[in-house]
């Protein structure tokens, strides 16, 4: 069966940055950078892009190129033990974008509220109990949060048609997904700079302390920021490749995927810091009394500010739209971008029909994600995502680079790339493979193990739902990448096909 493909080259690439910039580069990067030392943070932030970022990415668009499959398939094609490592990371994106689909789903319901300038005065009141009617803790579902349902449903809808005809039509859409976000945060930038109190907002944003730099915690931040951000361990970068021409030139297309994602990410920060800084100096309180992290500063801090912004209800309603639709436009790529491994993955495996396959896969997804469009959803959805990041990514990229590091040989797999690239990669690559990233990688997933189990549970949280939700989850996938691996498939996967050491 012929391999679909993308129609150009800069189909692929708008793709892969449409992955990575996702919504938390326009909450996450901001805040960390502000809280882990303003200007300075940027150098383990770039020196992470240097030796984890970049050439993680460079080795997943490498697999995928090479062996024309997903990752299951690409890994198995090494060496057939190695399938459920591909599994995993597969496993790792369909759990993820179930709750993704969750906060999708506020995101509908707030460029809806928008329009009048539903939140108010209070827009921690209104996420909460208007938005989210969250329940007490996560004992307790307590039904459906119908604005957010009706949102998981529109996500769903939405995602189906995106990917219904494959790269044809995700090729046509991310055209806008990609350049419409980028638009958006333009005009909240230009809005932001010109407010009273902007330069002191974005001063205090990027305001250098240096003396963070000696700070383990920031060194660690800057790494979890670059592997998350750019979809690496995901599975995604993998399957997205395998779509490309063998001879596409894979480092030019990382450089261009990693330098959009961080450009992404400064232009949000100056975009809400300048209008936080609007706001602090409204209330006459310090900047840091109004900065918050994540759900905080998305859903309930800059509401607020938009609701300050001089103008009356109708600027406000109109900066609400614009903020909450860059939103959309961010993480409605990064979420079909998850999709789509899991579709690859079946279809190489089985040999299914792809449209179909990726209707049903859609509809098991969207199953899954009603889980957090209840009451209680918010809890769960946290656990999950607490989980899955520092541990399903963390050990996917760790087991990535044992496989090419430790058996396939990275100077190999640069002997690919190399050739067919503009810019060549030398033997430092090969050691940011085989030692470095997967140091780091296992130095941050052990680190948090025995935080978790012998120091400070996460959250909070009853044992019992930690384990349901979050080590529950983790065993769960380990059985079914090893499950899924051992049936037989009838499209080729498990056939090794590139085990000497001079086939390339």
């Amino acid at each position: 069966m012929q391999r679909e493909q993308w129609g150009s080259r800069t189909a692929f690439v708008l793709a892969a940055i449409g992955s990575a910039a996702g919504l938390g580069n326009a909450w996450r990067f901001p805040y960390i950078t502000y809280k882990y030392g303003g200007g300075a943070f940027l150098i383990p932030y770039f020196v992470a892009l240097l030796t984890a970022g970049l050439p993680l990415l460079i080795l997943e668009f490498s697999l995928g190129q090479k062996h024309q499959l997903s990752a299951p398939g690409a890994l198995a094609s090494i060496k057939k033990k190695f399938q459920p490592i591909g599994w995993w990371v597969t496993l790792v994106a369909f759990f993820i974008v179930t709750y993704y689909a969750g906060v999708m789903g506020w995101i509908w319901d707030y460029i809806y509220g928008s329009l009048s300038v539903a939140w108010g005065n209070d827009a921690e009141t209104y996420f909460f109990s208007k938005v989210l009617q969250i329940s007490e803790g996560p004992g307790v579902l307590g039904g459906f949060s119908v604005p957010v349902l009706i949102g998981v449903i529109l996500t769903w809808i939405a995602i189906y048609y995106i990917l219904r005809n494959g790269t044809e039509s995700v090729g046509k859409v991310i055209w806008v997904t990609v350049s419409l976000p980028v638009i958006l945060l333009l005009i909240l930038l230009v809005r932001a700079v010109t407010l009273p109190g902007a330069i002191e907002g974005i001063n205090y944003y990027l305001q250098p302390d240096f003396s963070k730099l000696l700070d383990l915690e920031v060194w660690i931040a800057a790494y979890s920021q670059i592997f998350f951000t750019l979809s690496i361990g995901m599975a995604i970068m993998i399957a997205y490749a395998s779509y490309m021409p063998k001879d596409s030139d894979i480092v030019n297309n990382a450089l261009i995927t990693v330098l959009a994602n961080s450009g992404v990410s400064f232009l949000a920060g100056f975009a809400i810091f300048g209008t936080l800084g609007y706001m602090a100096q409204t209330q006459g309180v310090p900047i840091s009394d109004v900065a918050a992290s994540g759900v905080g500063l998305a859903f309930v801090v800059y509401p607020n500010a938009i609701n300050m912004l001089p103008g009356g209800p109708f600027v406000a309603g109109f900066f609400g739209v614009v903020f909450f639709l860059t939103l959309l436009t961010l993480g409605i790529d990064s979420a079909f971008s998850l999709v789509e491994p899991n579709i690859a993955a079946f279809v190489d495996k089985w040999g299914w029909n792809k449209k179909k396959t990726t209707f049903w896969v859609i509809v098991i997804l969207g199953l899954v994600s009603l889980l957090f469009a209840t009451k209680g959803g918010l809890y769960w959805l946290d656990i999950a995502d607490y989980y899955l990041n520092n541990y399903g990514l963390l050990l996917g990229g760790f087991m990535e680079c044992l496989v090419i590091g430790w058996y396939y040989k990275p100077e190999k797999l640069r002997n690919y790339f190399n050739p067919i690239s503009d810019y060549q990669l030398g033997s430092w690559w090969d050691v940011m493979v085989k030692w470095i990233t997967p140091l780091v990688l296992i130095f941050l997933v052990g680190r948090n193990f025995i935080n978790n189990v012998f120091y400070e549970p996460y959250g909070g949280y009853a044992a019992k739902y930690l384990w349901i939700g979050g080590w529950g989850l983790l065993i769960v996938m380990a059985i079914l990448s090893f499950v899924i691996s051992k049936m037989r498939g009838s499209a080729g996967i498990g056939v090794e096909v590139d085990t000497d050491s001079t086939s390339l």
